[in-house]
C-alpha cells in the first residue's frame, strides 16, 4: 500500500485484523518490510502489523535532504498519525532502533507502546581506532585537494566509506553520515518502557557489547543472546527467535 506524508511516497504493508493492537515494524539500513516476513507471518494472527518502507528504502521514495535521527522519528510519529494507530508493541531492527531510542526517550513524539524488542540495535558510537583515525584524515585530506577534479574525487568517494556508504544514492549518503555519527547512549536510561534486547552473538554490525551496554542503560531491559546467529539473528535462528518473541508477547 502506498500513502503519500510530507509528499513523500510511502509503501506499507499492513497485516492482520484491524481490531487487533498494532506492531510497528521499524525496519533496519538497507532493508524494507519484505526482509521481515517471517516475523510477520508468526505474528499478524494476534496484532495488527504495520511495516513502513522508511524514506530511502524498499519502495519509498527518498527524503528531500539529509534526514538525521530526528527527522525519521518525526516521520514515524506523523505516519502513525496519519493512519490512526497506536502501537502497543515496537519492533525495531538496526537502524529502526535508533529511530525508536529518539521517539521513546522523549514525550514530544506521544508514542508508548506496552512492549518493546531490539534486535540488532544500533544507536552506540564506537569509539575509533588509531588506524581509522589515520584512514578518516587521509580521505579527508584527499577530498580538500581533489575538489577542483571532480572525476577523481567521485573515484574517491566510490572506494572510500563503508558498503552501505558505497551502495547508498548521494541523500542516503547525507543522511548515513549524519545518522551514524549521532551517539543516543545519553537517551537510553530515559526510555521507562519494557524493553527486551534479542541479540546475535556473532553480530558484527552492532556487537553484542553494544546489547549488554544498552541492558545496563535502560531500566526495563533485558537481553536475550543467540549462539550462532549475527545482526540478522530472525534469519540465521528463525525457530529460536521466534520462541523467544512468543515468550515475550503472549
Amino acid at each position: 500500500m502506498f500513502i503519500d506524508i510530507n509528499d513523500i511516497r510511502i509503501n506499507y504493508t499492513g497485516e492482520g485484523e484491524e481490531n487487533l493492537p498494532v506492531l510497528l515494524l521499524l525496519h533496519g539500513w538497507g532493508c524494507h518490510g519484505e526482509v521481515y516476513r517471517s516475523i510477520i507471518n508468526r505474528l499478524n494472527s494476534r496484532f495488527r502489523v504495520i511495516v513502513p518502507d522508511l524514506p530511502g528504502f524498499g519502495k519509498s521514495a527518498e527524503p528531500p535532504d539529509f534526514w538525521n535521527v530526528s527527522d525519521y522519528a518525526g516521520f514515524i510519529a506523523e505516519f502513525c498519525r496519519i493512519l490512526n494507530i497506536n502501537p502497543a508493541v515496537i519492533f525495531a531492527h538496526s537502524l529502526g532502533a535508533r529511530i525508536a531510542i529518539k521517539m521513546l526517550s522523549s514525550p514530544d513524539y506521544a508514542i508508548n507502546p506496552q512492549k518493546v524488542i531490539f534486535t540488532g540495535a544500533a544507536g552506540i558510537k564506537p569509539k575509533k581506532t588509531f588506524s581509522q583515525k589515520v584512514k578518516i584524515t587521509a580521505y579527508k585530506t584527499g577530498k580538500f585537494f581533489l575538489k577542483p577534479f571532480p572525476k577523481q574525487l567521485i573515484k574517491l568517494q566510490s572506494k572510500s566509506g563503508s558498503a552501505d556508504y558505497r551502495a547508498a544514492s548521494l541523500v542516503m549518503r547525507g543522511c548515513l553520515v549524519k545518522i551514524v555519527n549521532e551517539d543516543l547512549t545519553p537517551l537510553l536510561p530515559l526510555i521507562n518502557n519494557d524493553v527486551l534486547l534479542i541479540w546475535g552473538e556473532n553480530d558484527d554490525s552492532t556487537p553484542l557489547s553494544d546489547g549488554r551496554l544498552m541492558e545496563k542503560a535502560m531500566p526495563n531491559a533485558g537481553l536475550a543472546v543467540i549462539q550462532n546467529a549475527g545482526h540478522y539473528a530472525f534469519s540465521d535462528q528463525p525457530e529460536i527467535f521466534g520462541k523467544i518473541l512468543d515468550s515475550y508477547l503472549y
